[in-house]
């Protein structure tokens, strides 16, 4: 199937929270909506450019990103998604929306990049990628609407990262919400009201002493993930207050640890949530009709 012709869905391309990578274990945060025709990536965490060919998407019809923050783990592979969409026929247009500091990414990336963008266009003939993209910076609100698309954000609760942003897409009577890295945040369930799905990060209480004496260099850590994220059972209650069809836990912490399952996960979501639930893994499918 083309990705022309793919029908509305979630693809769920990195689905743990954290940068780090560990044998064995997920990706860090990206995924694929597909919705109302357009191809729309979500955060471009490592991992990402294959997560897209894997799920059947041509590199080459690359169209809109966002990204929610400027934390590693979801953004350090823009640069070189579209960098290797390029080497891959890009020839159109790609609007990248990100928060403030999104231009300085780009720039430097690209400078970075100076040697092999050069040579290319003169050896190769390719457009210059630099002409392709436009950087479009955004804050709390409506963030653009074209072509019955409608993308809205509302600034989340993410310290000490002030330029956090839950993500709304709306098309056609479809609507899917992310929540980027957040707090406990009771203002989500108003922006997520109604929603066909809600992609909420999640946390398990009893993982974390383990993730940080497994990465050892984090002092602070513990208590950022406990400033900073939000537990399983609390994502369960923003999708109850919203009145959403579907939860979609995602950005899993910690989300390589063989003493959690699947049924953990389940087990704290649902002292809150009753209603559709999927617990994101790398590559996983959500169809929304």
């Amino acid at each position: 199937m083309s990705s022309e012709s793919m029908p509305d869905r979630l693809v769920l391309l990195g689905s743990k929270g954290g940068p780090a990578l560990r044998p064995g274990g997920p990706w860090p945060s990206s995924s694929l909506l597909r919705i109302g025709g357009r191809s729309i990536v979500v955060d471009c965490g490592l991992g990402v450019t294959r997560g897209l060919v894997d799920a059947g998407i041509g590199l080459k019809a690359l169209d809109l990103i966002f990204i929610t923050h400027l934390h590693s783990d979801h953004v350090l592979e823009l640069g070189p998604l579209i960098h290797t969409a390029w080497t891959a026929g890009l020839a159109t247009p790609v609007g990248v929306f990100g928060p403030p500091g999104m231009g300085h990414y780009w720039r430097r990336f690209c400078q970075a990049m100076e040697f092999d963008i050069e040579i290319r266009i003169v050896d190769e003939g390719r457009p210059d990628i630099r002409e392709l993209v436009s950087i479009n910076e955004f804050a709390e609100g409506l963030v653009v609407e074209q072509r019955g698309l409608k993308v809205s954000a509302l600034r989340v609760d993410h310290p000490p990262v002030t330029d956090c942003f839950a993500l709304r897409f709306e098309h056609g009577g479809k609507s899917v919400v992310f929540s980027a890295d957040t707090a406990f945040f009771p203002p989500l369930a108003d922006f997520a009201q109604g929603a066909d799905i809600v992609v909420h990060e999640a946390m398990l209480e009893e993982g974390i002493e383990r993730l940080v004496a497994k990465t050892g260099n984090g002092a602070r850590l513990r208590e950022h993930l406990l400033a900073s994220h939000s537990f399983a059972e609390e994502a369960g209650r923003i999708a109850s207050d919203a009145g959403v069809k579907r939860l979609v836990l995602n950005h899993l912490i910690p989300a390589d640890d063989p003493g959690i399952v699947e049924a953990d996960w389940i087990a704290a979501v649902r002292k809150t949530w009753v209603g559709d639930l999927t617990i994101a893994s790398d590559g996983l499918v959500v169809e929304f009709a």
